[in-house]
């Protein structure tokens, strides 16, 4: 299927350059871009005061009538059989209502795999759940209890005796290359990559630099661990779920159970945080099992060690980045090989190469990454999967560059930034990373950094400064789904499958809502998160905002024409068509005849109709096909490392984006914090460890897996251009992940700058500025 995806994603990119842009979703700049009331402005999220109250339930803490609660019991085998399953003692154990295995699990389906070519998938570890005696992965859930308590389950689990019969397992990256396969796409893109002859310009340059940088294993770890609270009733499944993908998982829920997708609802009003890890794993499928054999509703809340069994996470990568420059700094080559893990169980590819096509000019590229297949989970998608690993390594090269020329890091990079995209030619949408580079640079104190490593010093401290770019593709999905009801009193209430994982999406949305409808704040109410409202695409790939800002758009124009419908013959705006009028102060004018009006309650009283509802939908996100489209950030840092103990201490980072129009600044600048704050633990204390002995990740607890603490996070100045994406709904583009990006590789070239050793592999640990 990869070849033909080129192969239609190809012809359709080429129909796209032979197609006027304005004939396209965003041909005609998003009048909201300039008419803004709302949108701009600082508003605190809507669902903070339940939240803050403990009024907002999440999905372990929906009360259900007789509940049990399931614990799982794990393999610790990579491969092979399970040969014994003594459960006598866990079934007599006290409050033990069921123990699940797979000699008495119901017949299951494997889940469908999550996709951009099917969004009711969500299914991310794509083999058969609790089926067979195999053995597939060391964390393989074996057994699962449920009992009167959580505490009961815990017990009864841990009395349960397995034996297994191992086979060969490959468990060891490094063994495993021999054996990498090369997929013909990443994403929607072509894989392999060649143009010009960059072994030529290797050779040839005034400057290069080769090398080969690594980032390890890491484990999604949000403040709510994955979750579900579930029951049956007859053949209807109702899931209360911690789920970034509504749709998907009702859907996949159906095909596994071979039921309706319309006999399973799914719940999700509130999500302590996604990041790509809350999708369709076992223990959803598990739970729904288990409850359907026990004839009693079921709650499965995955502990940490848990989570790292059943929950994927990025994949370790290893890259080759290779630049050719002329001595005046301009790119003749660039290469960008590498490998990353991913079985053919697993749906996600980290797609680390796909940023170096994008961001810098080059007379030659040299692009391709290659796949590992191991006896392990499933990786899966996270924190801006493919470009935080991507950028780490692109942009230490860069930096390790621009030493080598004798040249200031930023311009090295204004001398190689793009005018289109330097591989398919297409024109940018709006980019202006280098205006983020000048607003950041001046924010940060840029003309204070020392050229030469190990120039500054106090104490024990050396002092050093970094930067690098940050990079995310601008992403709107299809379909996406809104209802927008207009009732007698002028209150307008949109209605969609979509999520909120913390990011503002109801806040923002009602901003947007008031503002296209020309209604105050208060006459909004945006309802979201269950499968009993209109379809909705996933929440990833910083895809929401604009796919519901697309959906709702649609919806506004058929309210328009539905409304000039109502008002019929007796109104001032009698004989006027849709492209004239507008929504302005509660109704419908005439585009410059303010006389001509009626508002809304006056329409719906003449009518006699109490309400009127209408549905819009994304369509098909064609602009992505025809523009180049993507967020930048330019991300500066300042840190000191010890002399004596090799200890990093980010002291201030600055990050500055362009990023199209922000739509609400308080939101926003959470967001781009919270994203650099994740950098942060990508540089200097994020790895999974895992025994490839054993195929066993031995950091199965937050005290083992180290992610950022207050104390470890500095001062963090947020600044954006605010230059608006004429082809985005808004004008603006996805902040969810861009964040994150281009953290690492600032914070590793400040700790160069500070000691003048370069450290290519993440986490920064002291050891490797002590033994470099």
């Amino acid at each position: 299927m990869s070849k033909l995806q080129n192969a239609i994603v190809g012809g359709v990119r080429t129909a796209m350059g032979y197609v006027p842009g304005n004939w396209l979703p965003g041909g005609t700049p998003d009048p909201l871009i300039e008419r803004r009331v709302t949108l701009g402005t600082q508003q605190s999220r809507v669902d903070g005061p339940d939240k803050v109250r403990g009024a907002a339930h999440f999905a372990a803490e929906v009360p259900m009538e007789g509940l049990l609660y399931a614990a799982c019991v794990h393999s610790t085998i990579p491969r092979g059989r399970i040969t014994e399953l003594d459960v006598a003692a866990a079934e007599t154990a006290p409050g033990v209502a069921l123990v699940m295995t797979h000699r008495n699990a119901p017949k299951m389906a494997v889940p469908p795999p999550i996709g951009l070519t099917n969004l009711k998938a969500a299914g991310n570890n794509i083999l058969p759940v609790m089926q067979d005696a195999e053995i597939r992965w060391n964390g393989q859930t074996v057994a699962v209890v449920l009992a009167e308590t959580q505490e009961q389950a815990d017990l009864a689990a841990s009395l349960i005796k397995v034996g297994y019969e191992a086979a060969v397992a490959r468990t060891r990256f490094e063994k495993a290359k021999a054996d990498a396969r090369t997929p013909d796409s990443l994403m929607i893109e072509k894989n392999r990559l060649k143009k010009g002859d960059v072994a030529v310009a290797l050779q040839a340059a005034a400057r290069s630099v080769d090398a080969i940088y690594r980032t390890p294993w890491h484990n999604h770890t949000p403040i709510e661990p994955n979750a579900a609270t579930i029951a049956w009733k007859g053949d209807r499944l109702t899931v209360h779920d911690a789920t970034q993908m509504l749709n998907g998982t009702a859907g996949s829920l159906a095909k596994v159970f071979g039921i309706k997708e319309s006999q399973v609802y799914v719940s999700s009003p509130f999500v302590g945080g996604g990041f790509g890890g809350k999708a369709l794993w076992d223990h959803q499928i598990l739970g729904a099992a288990a409850a359907k054999l026990a004839g009693r509703p079921v709650r499965i809340a995955l502990s940490r060690a848990s989570m790292v069994r059943l929950i994927g996470g990025r994949s370790p990568t290893e890259q080759r980045v290779a630049l050719a420059a002329a001595a005046d700094g301009r790119l003749k080559g660039l290469l960008h090989h590498g490998f990353s893990v991913k079985p053919p169980h697993s749906a996600c590819d980290e797609a680390f190469t796909l940023t170096s096509r994008s961001l810098y000019a080059s007379e030659s590229f040299d692009v391709v990454q290659h796949t590992i297949d191991l006896d392990v989970l499933a990786n899966t998608f996270m924190r801006a999967p493919g470009e935080a690993p991507g950028t780490f390594a692109l942009e230490s090269a860069m930096d390790e560059l621009a030493h080598e020329l004798g040249m200031d890091p930023i311009e090295l990079r204004r001398r190689n930034v793009p005018d289109r995209n330097p591989v398919s030619g297409a024109p940018h949408s709006q980019s202006d990373v280098m205006l983020a580079y000048d607003l950041g640079a001046k924010r940060f104190g840029w003309d204070r950094r020392a050229a030469a490593p190990r120039s500054r010093r106090e104490g024990e401290w050396l002092i050093g400064m970094g930067c690098a770019t940050g990079s995310f593709p601008y992403a709107r999905m299809p379909g996406m789904t809104v209802r927008i009801t207009l009732d007698g009193s002028g209150h307008a209430t949109v209605s969609s499958a979509a999520h909120e994982m913390g990011m503002g999406t109801a806040t923002v949305q009602r901003q947007h809502t008031a503002d296209r409808l020309g209604l105050p704040l208060e006459s909004v109410t945006v309802t979201i998160g269950d499968t009993s409202l209109p379809f909705g695409s996933f929440a990833g790939g910083s895809s929401q905002t604009a796919s519901l800002g697309a959906a709702i758009n649609a919806a506004s124009g058929k309210l328009a024409v539905e409304l000039l419908r109502l008002a019929g013959n007796d109104t001032p705006l009698a004989g006027l068509r849709p492209a004239e009028i507008e929504f302005v102060n509660g109704g419908l004018r005439k585009i410059g005849e303010p006389s001509r009006y009626e508002s809304f309650v006056s329409i719906l009283k003449r009518a006699a109709r109490d309400q009127i509802s209408v549905t819009g939908v994304s369509s098909a996100p064609l602009e992505m096909l025809k523009f180049s489209m993507h967020s930048r950030s330019a991300i500066f840092c300042e840190l000191l490392v010890s002399d004596v103990t090799g200890e990093v201490r980010v002291d201030r980072l600055v990050g500055c984006f362009d990023c199209g129009r922000i739509l609400n600044p308080k939101t926003a600048a959470s967001q781009f914090r919270g994203g650099m704050i994740m950098g942060i633990g990508m540089a200097l204390t994020e790895e999974a460890l895992f025994d490839e002995r054993t195929g066993r990740v031995m950091s199965a607890s937050i005290a083992d897996y180290h992610v950022p603490a207050h104390l470890d996070v500095p001062d963090i100045d947020i600044l954006w251009t605010d230059i608006p994406d004429p082809r985005t709904p808004m004008g603006a583009r996805g902040i969810g992940e861009i964040g994150i990006t281009g953290v690492a590789a600032a914070i590793a070239n400040a700790a160069f700058n500070a000691t003048g050793k370069r450290v290519r592999e993440l986490p920064l640990t002291p050891d490797k500025f002590l033994f470099a």
